[in-house]
């Protein structure tokens, strides 16, 4: 119980409406910077990128869609400014 409540603190939750549904999504901190920078270059408000990447998830939890979307956005970032 210990453990889950210092794992639950490290988490940062956010709530959107996604295809008429409510649904909350807990990652950490540093995701969510990384994703509301990425909706803001594309200029998507959050929940917007948030549901392209929901449709686009398939099978795999919106969470880990999430974190993965943030490091295809860092390793674009981090590609670009190696050239």
């Amino acid at each position: 119980m210990v453990v889950e409540l210092a794992v639950a603190q490290l988490l940062k939750k956010r709530s959107f409406s996604i295809a008429g549904h409510r649904t909350s999504v807990a990652i950490e901190p540093e995701f969510w910077t990384v994703l509301e920078h990425e909706a803001h270059r594309t200029g998507l408000s959050l929940s917007a990128f948030v549901a392209q990447i929901d449709a686009a998830r398939g099978t795999r939890p919106l969470a880990s869609a999430l974190r993965l979307a943030a490091l295809a956005a860092e390793s674009r970032i981090a590609a670009s400014l190696s050239r």
